[in-house]
């Protein structure tokens, strides 16, 4: 049982790697671990009336449309306005 619980942390490990995945076609959303040299290009804000995910969906369309090939997202959070999601993040190429 203590072999199984020393190697369950290691076997995360190269999760953890830093190296962001492939660009693919349209923008991936990375984690600030996973930004390593890649270029920053920019900065796009969203307020969309729905859910989290609808302001989600509309960063990586703008990420999409800047041609970004990755995009990390800073915050996604509710206004004052109810229903309405103000959301940013920094897209990268």
């Amino acid at each position: 049982m203590t072999i199984i619980f020393c190697c369950l942390p290691l076997a995360g490990c190269s999760v953890f790697n830093g190296k962001p995945p492939p660009p693919e076609k349209q923008a991936v959303e990375i984690s600030r671990n996973r930004v390593g040299s890649l270029t920053r290009t920019g900065k796009v804000t969203v307020n969309e009336r729905g859910s989290p995910m609808d302001a989600k969906n509309a960063i990586q369309r703008q990420a999409d449309e800047r041609q970004a090939h990755y995009y990390q997202i800073l915050m996604i959070d509710e206004t004052v306005t109810p229903g309405v999601w103000h959301g940013e993040a920094i897209l990268y190429r």
